[in-house]
């Protein structure tokens, strides 16, 4: 498997609709030895709603991070370079 970037940022912005959004995934070591997935999506521009999701293996964040990039660019989303 290909290895990710452990931030990923996704937009969707289709002005006919007046859509400006955006979809962040960051994977974060926490004070345990695991890893944390941090979801944060919201309107571009706003603070978004946020939700973390615990892992004892990296790997398997990985691997959900991986999944959340694959459901959200068949809802239209494009992958942003992250500064």
């Amino acid at each position: 498997m290909a290895t990710r970037p452990d931030n990923v940022l996704l937009d969707r912005i289709d002005p006919h609709r007046n859509m400006a959004r955006f979809y962040r995934l960051d994977i974060v070591p926490d004070l345990f030895g695991g890893v944390v997935l941090v979801r944060n999506w919201g309107r571009i521009g706003r603070r978004g709603q946020e939700r973390c999701q615990w892992f004892a293996e990296p790997a398997d964040a990985v691997r959900e991070q991986a999944a959340w990039i694959r459901r959200k660019t068949r809802r239209g989303y494009e992958e942003v370079d992250v500064p």
